[in-house]
């Protein structure tokens, strides 16, 4: 019985670590960051894109899993590769239709998944793992090279046209470094309830996409303008305060969020778990404050502005700041992860628990970090949610 409950003690003290930055004993720093959980939705184990440009299949995979448990369902392991599989023919298919003059890469959207699933639906990891022969991580160098450098030596050909079997050897490629097609796929409803038994309750179309940016109108569906958005989805362009709106409120009422937006703020830090906006910075300093500052080598000033150990005031963020981060380009749409729940700190301030796709032993907390409200503001570059989940004020808005 003690052994048991030994036992049962360890495995709780390493869940709460997954979620949380490191706790502290009672005689440590009490300026620690100290987290308590407002919220935290049933998510699947964390996995690993490793050397695959496929976050937004690993982000959107996650999402539609806990999804999937939302709506009462056993915990399905669904397979990111075959989105990406499928995604990478469509791709082919526009870049040479536009004569290589269109977006052609690894990277995605939320949206990219769920276009997969109303298409093919999905399957399996067990039944399509995706990986290389003789490899257990995804390492995609070669695959991405070799695929662009086919489609880019067909439209340069010289013979005039195009053969009726350049698709088929395009695929061939695929096959080959992925896998063919598996011989079932499972469909998720191929897109309405009731069309898969298995699935009943699963309706491709109640997700959307939301983003927060004045060059185009509020309140509409706009086509926004970044690289990955090969497809060119729309999305539902509403006010920062609103989109924080709709995360708090799908959290809150037992939805998870698959976010896009950018980690290469120096305020994002994968290894300490946490991803912050602090308000001090040299503009704000003064006197023999910014002198000592100047002094110390870039590596300390870092570590002046950016203290991962311990909570402090964070920047207040407009929609102006965010517009302006998105124009200049220090905000772009590089990385998509899981929103699964909410945390605040010991000073009241609100982070989002989110799942990374970066291997649960890639930093301290379980290859989970938690991320500042302030940070969300700023960084978000869209979402992705269940309709229902937004407040019922702004879907008055959108028409929804």
């Amino acid at each position: 019985m003690k052994i048991t409950m030994r036992l049962i003690l360890v495995i709780s003290g390493f869940l709460t670590l997954g979620v949380n930055v490191a706790q502290t004993s009672d005689s440590a720093d009490k300026e620690v960051y100290k987290f308590k959980i407002i919220k935290s939705l049933p998510v699947t184990p964390v996995k690993d894109q490793y050397k695959s440009g496929t976050c937004w299949s690993f982000a959107a995979t996650s999402y539609f899993e806990s999804e999937l448990m939302r709506l009462g369902y056993d915990t399905t392991d669904i397979s990111e590769m075959y989105f990406v599989y499928q995604a990478y023919q469509e791709k082919a298919r526009q870049y040479v239709r536009h004569h290589g003059n269109a977006n052609f890469g690894p990277g995605g959207q939320a949206h990219d998944v769920l276009n997969v699933i109303r298409k093919h639906g999905f399957t399996s990891e067990n039944e399509y793992p995706g990986l290389l022969k003789g490899e257990s991580k995804h390492i995609h160098g070669e695959l991405d090279a070799v695929l662009k450098g086919y489609l880019d030596a067909l439209i340069a050909n010289k013979d005039g046209k195009l053969s009726q079997v350049w698709f088929d050897g395009y695929k061939a490629i695929l096959d080959t470094y992925l896998g063919p097609d598996p011989a079932e796929p499972k469909p998720v409803a191929s897109l309405k309830p009731g069309t898969d038994a298995q699935y009943s309750k699963f309706n491709s179309e109640d997700y959307i996409e939301i983003t927060s940016y004045t060059h185009h109108p509020f309140y509409e569906a706009i086509a926004l303008e970044i690289p990955d958005n090969w497809s060119h989805d729309l999305y539902y362009n509403i006010p920062v305060d609103d989109l924080i709106s709709v995360i708090n409120n799908a959290i809150n009422t037992g939805y998870t969020v698959c976010w896009d937006g950018d980690v290469s703020d120096k305020g994002f830090s994968h290894s300490n778990g946490v991803a912050i906006i602090p308000v001090k910075d040299m503009a704000n300093m003064e006197g023999s404050e910014r002198s000592r500052w100047e002094k110390l080598s870039e590596r300390e000033r870092n570590a002046e502005l950016y203290t991962f150990e311990k909570p402090g005031t964070e920047k207040i963020i407009t929609q102006e700041m965010r517009q302006e981060a998105f124009d200049n380009f220090q905000a772009t749409d590089d990385h998509l992860m899981h929103f699964t729940g909410m945390v605040t700190d010991q000073h009241g301030t609100v982070y989002y628990t989110t799942k990374n796709s970066w291997a649960a032993g890639s930093n301290k907390t379980g290859g989970f970090l938690n991320i500042s409200e302030s940070y969300v503001r700023l960084n978000t570059i869209a979402i992705m949610v269940h309709k229902d989940a937004v407040p019922s004020s702004i879907r008055k808005k959108l028409k929804l």
